[in-house]
C-alpha cells in the first residue's frame, strides 16, 4: 500500500512518527499551515515558522525517505488577530518556493468578516501563483459554514477543480459532491471521521476527488490513520487498485496541478539558514 497523506501536520509530529509511516507506506506528504496552538503575537513568528516548512521539515522527512511538501496561508483562526494580518503581504514570498503545492489551510473558523476577507484575498492568491487551494471548514455551524465556504470560491474565479474542501463529514459531503470541488477528509482516532465512516461515504458517493488525510495535531490524533482506511476499505470489499486510487493517484492528481511536486526524496542534506531565509535551490 503506497500512502500520500494530503494533510498533516507534521511540525506536531515526531521522528518516530516519520519512521513508523514510512514503514506503513507513506511515501509523500502535504503540511497545511496551521495554528500553532499558542496565540502569535507579530509577523516575524509566521516567517520562523513558514521557514520551518520549506527547510527543516522536508530535511527531516528525508531522514526517513518521506518527501515533504507545504501549503503556505494564513490560517482563518488568525485572520481575526489584527496583529497577525500582515501576514498577508508576506505570502507571496512563500508562494514561490517550490516545495509550496499549495495555499492552505484557508477558509473559516469563527466566520467573520475578517475571515472573509483572509479567506478571498488568498483565493486571489492561489489564482496569481497557479496553485491549488487547501479550505478548511468551521468546527462549529459546519454546514453553514460549508456553504458559505462554496459561495465564496464560486465567487473567486478559481476553477473548482483545483479547491480541495477538508474536514467534510456524512453531513458536509453532499454540499460539495456536485460543486466540483474535492472533497477531504481527516481521519481520527475520537473526533472527525473514522476509518468504517469512511468507508461508507466512498460506498455512497464513489471515489473520484476523494482526499483522505490524516491532519495528525497537537490534539489526540494518529498519523496511521490513512494506513488504517486502506485496511477498512479492502476489508469491505474495495479492490487494491480502489485503495491505491484514494491514497495515492487522487493526491498526486490534486497537488500535481501546481507543476511543483516532486515524488522522489531529492535527498537529506541539511538545509542551510541565511537570517530568516532558507537558501534553496531553484526557490
Amino acid at each position: 500500500m503506497r500512502i500520500f497523506d494530503s494533510h498533516v501536520h507534521m511540525t506536531s509530529r515526531t521522528t518516530d512518527d516519520y519512521a513508523r509511516m514510512a514503514d506503513a507506506g507513506v511515501q509523500v506528504v502535504v503540511e497545511p499551515a496551521f495554528w500553532l496552538g499558542q496565540p502569535r503575537t507579530n509577523a516575524g513568528s509566521f516567517t520562523d515558522y513558514f521557514d520551518s516548512l520549506v527547510g527543516w521539515e522536508p530535511y527531516r522527512a528525508a531522514q526517513f525517505g518521506v518527501v515533504h511538501h507545504a501549503a503556505i496561508a494564513l490560517n482563518p483562526k488568525e485572520a481575526n488577530d489584527p496583529r497577525c494580518r500582515p501576514v498577508l503581504d508576506l505570502l507571496p514570498r512563500y508562494l514561490e518556493k517550490d516545495r509550496v503545492v499549495a495555499v492552505g489551510e484557508i477558509g473559516y473558523d469563527s466566520m467573520t468578516p475578517e475571515e472573509d476577507d483572509a479567506f478571498e484575498r488568498q483565493l486571489a492568491l492561489a489564482v496569481e501563483h497557479g496553485l491549488p487551494a487547501l479550505v478548511h471548514t468551521p468546527h462549529r455551524d459546519k454546514a453553514h459554514g460549508t456553504r458559505r465556504t462554496l459561495d465564496v470560491v464560486a465567487a473567486s474565479g478559481i476553477t473548482p477543480g483545483r479547491v480541495v474542501i477538508d474536514h467534510l463529514n456524512e453531513v458536509t459531503v453532499g454540499l460539495v459532491h456536485g460543486s466540483g470541488s474535492w472533497m477531504g477528509f481527516s481521519i481520527y482516532p475520537e473526533t472527525k471521521m473514522s476509518p468504517p465512516r469512511m468507508v461508507e461515504i466512498l460506498r455512497r458517493y464513489g471515489l473520484d476527488r476523494m482526499l483522505v488525510n490524516s491532519a495528525a495535531d497537537w490534539g489526540v490524533s494518529d498519523p496511521l490513520l490513512t494506513m488504517e482506511t486502506g485496511r477498512a476499505m479492502l476489508a469491505a470489499g474495495f479492490t487494491e487498485d480502489d485503495v491505491d486510487r484514494v491514497l495515492w493517484r487522487n493526491p498526486v492528481e490534486f497537488y500535481g496541478q501546481s507543476g511543483r511536486l516532486d515524488l522522489a526524496v531529492t535527498g537529506a542534506a541539511e538545509p542551510t539558514f541565511a537570517g530568516s531565509s532558507i537558501r534553496r535551490g531553484g526557490s
